[in-house]
């Protein structure tokens, strides 16, 4: 204990003084000394936490209800969604092919006894999330590489995006 008064002392001349010979350089810096005493918590049982910050007349943090979507953060969350389809696409076929009873040509044999306006929706819902995926795949790759990373580009890539992914995946479906 005594060794780190006098050790904080020490520090604290040498802080005062400046430090050199004789004292010659100027002040680095001026020691302060800062209490930190218990305070008692201000929390009361069965509260929430909205209600004691109303209480207490915090402001409440905005919330995603005041923001503007804008066309970036909507491409994104849904290559993240499209991304979760394909991998709950990829699951369930295998999945079923380790439980199902029959093999795939039964199945892809039932699908094609299915109407027209039955099939092209299913083949849709499976293409789109692929293509959209896909597409915005590359969209990525380019910024990696440093391209069209000013808002202008961004906002243009991501409208040639939407288009190219829907034709792609109008493509897909009529095959």
């Amino acid at each position: 204990m005594a060794a780190s008064l006098l050790l904080r002392n020490v520090c604290r001349r040498s802080l005062l003084q400046g430090y050199g010979i004789n004292g010659s350089l100027p002040v680095l810096a001026a020691a302060r000394t800062i209490v930190l005493k218990p305070v008692k918590s201000d929390e009361r049982p069965g509260e929430s936490h909205d209600d004691r910050n109303a209480r207490l007349k915090r402001p409440q943090s905005p919330h995603l209800s005041i923001y503007s979507f804008q066309l970036t953060s909507m491409l994104s969350i849904t290559h993240r969604f499209t991304g979760m389809a394909l991998t709950g696409y990829i699951t369930v076929l295998g999945l079923g092919a380790l439980a199902l009873p029959h093999d795939a040509t039964h199945y892809l044999t039932m699908l094609e006894g299915l109407s027209a306006p039955t099939l092209i929706p299913l083949k849709f819902m499976i293409a789109y999330p692929f293509a959209y995926h896909t597409v915005n795949g590359v969209r990525h790759l380019f910024w990696d590489l440093g391209k069209f990373l000013t808002i202008k580009e961004v906002y243009t890539t991501g409208y040639t995006m939407l288009g190219v992914s829907g034709v792609l995946a109008g493509v897909l479906t009529a095959l």
